[in-house]
């Protein structure tokens, strides 16, 4: 087997990589302090529910003309502006946190607007990153890249929840720095122009994105089975309440078990880059969303700490398998010209379902219980699956990953 070439021969990837984990790293402090904040205001799993309404709303409503800005414009000046704006955002979040349970309507409409930046910043910065490095190099990018944000991911739950011990704002405020310095990676990128025609700002260039999956089967099944296994498979919203009111422990224990996913989640793409998936990646993908939603049964059961922990674990790891079959295939097949607009329908299928899906399982967890909520979306998970394999043949046969490898 050729040995892949790496990524990181390239100076303007190691700077993009450190961007990216400056960028997750200061997302993830966030995600545990904003959920925290809002219950302990509210004691409530339907007002953890909106928060993720209210971050995916934004993503949703911008997913066409954010895509068409970052095939038009430049793509990291796009991304630099988006992370300043969301820094202000998280400058806004240590105000309402000094305010306190009168400023929660505050809190809902920052988390707007840092919705709105993130609209921006998302399919800017996913079509940036192939332009950095040789074709022959994407595969080998785009493992270190998801890489990045786990490995981001294990640090920032864990250190949002330390860090909280200080006050919410002592979180927001870290942030905020966090996403500067990310800007500031961004600006340091000595970027290779690629000459590309500019399509009009027209409906018809805007939906581009939309006809271009539609029309390739293998794609858009990877691409809506993570959504749907995202959507019902929600549990990360709920972890406030397991770590408070089922296991029993603080923001300490709730920033270990978000990094428990993302510990999970970059053992797996460690794995991924030594021995990357070749071979049988339909089947292998649908595999793997299979064990995803056997593990969020096994989490909602769970009154054991460690027990939880090693779910979520497993979790990770198999949810990590599938992002990386996803992603080879969207970036390698999608053309440059188009990768905006494409980032952003991934986006609203797959990033923002982790915020819809927090908002389905806070409404769920509201009307039947914490734990019946999260059971029935690891099943809901694993009869998606099964439809899947059965509606679209084209993913469940494909057998290599890579429809044409590089020399």
């Amino acid at each position: 087997m050729t040995k892949p070439s790496s990524a990181f021969a390239s100076r303007d990837y190691r700077v993009f990589f450190t961007s990216r984990v400056l960028s997750a790293l200061g997302h993830q402090m966030e995600v545990v302090a904003l959920g925290w904040l809002v219950y302990a205001m509210t004691h409530s799993t339907f007002a953890l529910g909106l928060i993720g309404l209210a971050s995916f709303l934004p993503v949703l409503a911008m997913a066409l003309i954010s895509g068409h800005v970052a095939d038009r414009f430049d793509r990291r000046w796009i991304s630099i502006i988006s992370y300043g704006l969301i820094a202000l955002g998280s400058v806004g979040l240590i105000v309402c946190a000094n305010i306190g349970e009168p400023a929660l309507y505050a809190v809902y409409g920052i988390t707007i607007l840092l919705g709105f930046a993130r609209s921006f910043s998302n399919p800017a910065t996913q079509a940036l990153m192939p332009t950095l490095v040789p074709r022959e190099a994407l595969p080998n990018a785009i493992s270190w890249s998801t890489s990045a944000w786990q490995l981001a991911s294990i640090v920032g739950p864990a250190m949002g929840g330390l860090l909280y011990v200080f006050g919410p704002g002592t979180v927001f405020g870290v942030a905020a720095l966090m996403f500067l310095a990310s800007g500031v990676c961004l600006y340091a990128i000595h970027m290779r122009p690629v000459p590309q025609k500019r399509e009009p700002a027209t409906l018809e260039a805007a939906l581009a994105g939309i006809r271009f999956m539609r029309e390739k089967p293998v794609i858009l099944g990877a691409i809506s089975l993570d959504l749907f296994a995202v959507l019902l498979g929600g549990a990360s919203a709920l972890l406030p309440v397991y770590a408070h009111d089922i296991l029993m422990t603080g923001p300490w224990g709730l920033g270990v078990l978000r990094s428990a996913i993302s510990i999970g989640a970059i053992a797996m793409s460690v794995a991924l880059v030594r021995f990357p998936v070749t071979r049988n990646s339909g089947r292998i993908m649908l595999a793997t969303v299979a064990v995803f939603g056997l593990t969020i049964i096994a989490f909602g059961l769970s009154t054991n700490f460690w027990l939880s922990f090693a779910a979520l674990f497993a979790m990770g790891a198999s949810d990590m398998i599938s992002m990386y079959i996803r992603q080879t295939l969207v970036q390698s097949e999608t053309p440059d010209a188009m990768r905006g607009r494409v980032s952003a329908v991934s986006t609203v299928f797959i990033g923002a379902s982790n915020e819809l899906g927090e908002f389905e399982s806070g409404m769920l967890a509201a009307a039947l219980g914490t734990v019946p909520s999260v059971v029935l979306g690891g099943i809901g998970t694993l009869v998606v699956v099964a439809l899947w394999a059965k509606f679209f043949p084209a993913l469940r046969d494909r057998d290599h990953l890579l429809a044409e490898h590089a020399a």
